[in-house]
Order: structure tokens, then sequence, then C-alpha cells
């Protein structure tokens, strides 16, 4: 498996940038395998094979992936979305379970960090199939350190 997501360097962006169709937010874009694996089989089925997908990170909006002809809302997926529910018990790391609660909890918020680090480093990382933004959780893990 790829851990690109995870890597230094990103894949270049697709030639075009849309708009969520509910808020008008330019999400990033998802690959469909990262939908394929977290959405629910009967949302699945309403895959469009050759479309783009873009993840909605706003927590206002009940969107999470959109393409031009249509919409998937959290309830079609597997899994609880960060972005769009912070509570303690929701993923924020969803290759290795670390939770807001787990964070807030851990004596040394660095080796959060450092261990989630050292997992990326090892070829554990599975962001692209784990998690709904299908990117590296690390920036969602320090913003969740340094939040009161």
């Amino acid at each position: 498996m790829n851990h690109a997501c995870c890597a230094d360097h990103a894949s270049p962006p697709p030639a075009r940038r849309l708009a969520c169709p509910r808020n008008g937010h330019v999400g990033r874009a998802v690959a469909r395998l990262t939908l394929g694996a977290l959405l629910r089989s009967e949302a699945r089925r309403q895959l469009q094979p050759e479309a783009q997908y873009w993840f909605c990170p706003a927590p206002d909006c009940d969107v999470v992936y959109y393409t031009d002809d249509g919409t998937f809302a959290e309830r079609d997926l597997n899994v609880p979305v960060w972005q769009k529910r912070p509570a303690p018990d929701t993923p924020i790391c969803y290759c290795f379970g670390w939770t807001l609660a787990h964070i807030r909890v851990a004596p040394d918020k660095q080796a959060v960090l450092n261990q989630i680090a050292a997992e990326v480093k090892a070829g554990n990382c599975y962001c692209e199939v784990t998690n709904p933004q299908g990117a590296c959780c690390l920036a969602n893990v320090r913003d969740a350190i340094v939040r009161p």
C-alpha cells in the first residue's frame, strides 16, 4: 500500500477544484478508495466510478463528500468524522485509535505525536483508507493538543 498520504510530498491536485454544494467551501480531493472503505454498503452502491470526490471539513455542513452529481453525509459513513463531530470519543487519528479523550489524559503530548510519527515512518499508516479526510491526521492531532 502506498503511504503517500503521510509523506512529505503531496500528489498533484486535480486540475479543477469543486466547492461544496451546501456551503460553498472548496474541500480537498479524496480518493475513491477512501469512500469505498468508509461508506456504508448502501451508500457505496451510489459511488460513481470515474467521479472525483471532495471532502468538506466544515462542522456546520452535513456534507462529508461531494462531487458534481451528489453528496454523502456523515450518516452514510461507518465512522464518525472528527471535523464534523469533535467529541471526546471521536477518532482524531483513525489509524492508531487516538481520540481527544486519549490525548487529554496522555502525560506527554509530544509522545503522542512521536508515536504516530514513528508508526508512519514504519509504514503502518493507512490514512487514505481509515481517515475520512483521506489524508494524514498529524495536523489534526497537533491542533487537538494545543486546543484548550
